[in-house]
């Protein structure tokens, strides 16, 4: 056979083991609560729905669409952008409509990266981030990312360090899976380093409505002269619970859209044209959803960590994501995060991702995803408070 150079350069899928335990262990009877991928579990709001249904309803709307979407989509998430961040987009020229954001996003690495081209990423890593550089044939430069890390110092330091020089930077705030956030300015030094040192930037904004505590999180796209340099994603996934429906967004420099919208005009027909008049429907109706959406993964962040606080796991509350990252309590440190996660599976009746499969810096944590409610979240805990004084 022949050899297939792009899928040799990627590595084992951990997360493959991972689920291959756990499907084992549920076919053997065995109850695991799956806090690992993060699969949204509430359901989309009615209204939504009931908009899909009505559209699809609906013989002209069967027809293929258009692969840069609709332009009432378009002109509804550039309204979104003006309601919620006061940033001025063009409907026609600074957005096209992807297929989930992770589409999106590599479709534009395809576009933009040819072979020998250089990508900073952080590190560890949402995998399409490096990922889709090197499908691409391109090269990554990672950036350490973290709790005790200076992002934008050791950004530098890899622009600086590095030859040839890189031409993309691709962010993700707040991240997954480390959920670290930051503020406006830092997007504005970002901006002044991108046009200082002809970057192209590409943020993916998955995360924006799922924030705790008071925190607002920012638009890149806020940041003076932020569409000279790059472009943003945004997706329905998270805020709105509609996962499955695979609704994104590109919005920004209208060079850098152009190219995805040329792209995907090769590639695709665009998506159902009833889940794009849906999708309308959920940027334009009422947002207490979102809010509700928003109260619950809050909620369950809450039960997570004082349960774990209970077993004697001290974890900081991120501000912001679907996720907690934590850092193996020191007695488990040794087994690394593989081995941790299959401990966990197997002692506790708990799933998690290791930290591992985020790549680089990932190793000695793991991620707890807030997909199951809170009676779930609360047994979880408890399975993993037997577990650790099992071995304490």
């Amino acid at each position: 056979m022949h050899e297939f150079k792009r899928v040799k350069r990627l590595p084992p899928y951990v997360f493959a083991i991972v689920n291959q335990i756990k499907m084992e262990a549920r076919r053997r009877g065995e109850d695991i609560i799956d806090l690992g991928m993060g699969n949204p579990d509430l359901p989309t709001p009615k209204h939504i729905i009931d908009k899909l249904i009505e559209a699809a309803q609906n013989p002209k709307n069967h027809r293929y669409s258009a692969s840069r979407g609709i332009t009432h989509l378009r002109m509804a998430i550039c309204e979104w952008y003006k309601r919620r961040f006061d940033v001025d987009l063009d409907p026609d020229k600074e957005a096209v409509i992807t297929i989930g954001s992770k589409e999106g996003l590599s479709h534009l690495i395809y576009a933009m990266v040819e072979p020998g081209d250089l990508a900073l990423t952080p590190a560890p890593a949402y995998p399409i981030h490096p990922y889709s550089v090197i499908l691409a044939g391109g090269d990554v430069r990672s950036i350490p990312i973290g709790e005790d890390a200076d992002f934008f110092k050791n950004m530098e330091d890899a622009y600086k360090s590095t030859w040839p020089r890189p031409k993309i930077l691709i962010i993700n705030f707040p991240h997954n899976p480390t959920t670290d956030c930051i503020e406006l300015d830092f997007f504005q030094k970002v901006v002044n380093f991108a046009k200082e040192n002809n970057i192209i930037v590409i943020h993916d904004f998955a995360y924006a409505d799922l924030v705790f505590d008071d925190y607002k999180a920012p638009s890149f796209l806020q940041a003076s002269g932020a569409k000279d340099v790059g472009v943003e994603f945004f997706s329905l996934t998270k805020s709105y619970s509609m996962a499955g429906w695979r609704v994104g967004f590109c919005v920004g420099n209208k060079e850098i859209v152009g190219a995805l919208t040329t792209i995907k005009s090769y590639l695709d027909y665009g998506m159902f044209q009833p889940i794009q008049i849906a999708s309308i429907i959920a940027l334009r109706g009422p947002q207490d959803c979102v809010e509700e959406i928003r109260k619950t993964y809050e909620h369950r962040r809450n039960v997570l960590i004082q349960g774990l606080k209970n077993a004697g796991w001290n974890i900081k509350p991120p501000k912001a994501t679907m996720f907690v990252w934590a850092e193996i309590p020191e007695a488990f440190k040794k087994m690394e995060s593989l081995e941790f996660s299959k401990f966990l599976m197997r002692e506790a009746g708990v799933a998690v991702s290791p930290g591992i499969g985020f790549g680089e810096g990932g190793e000695g944590f793991v991620r707890f995803a807030l997909v199951e409610n809170e009676h779930r979240i609360k047994q979880a805990a408890r399975g993993i408070k037997k577990a650790l004084n099992k071995r304490s």
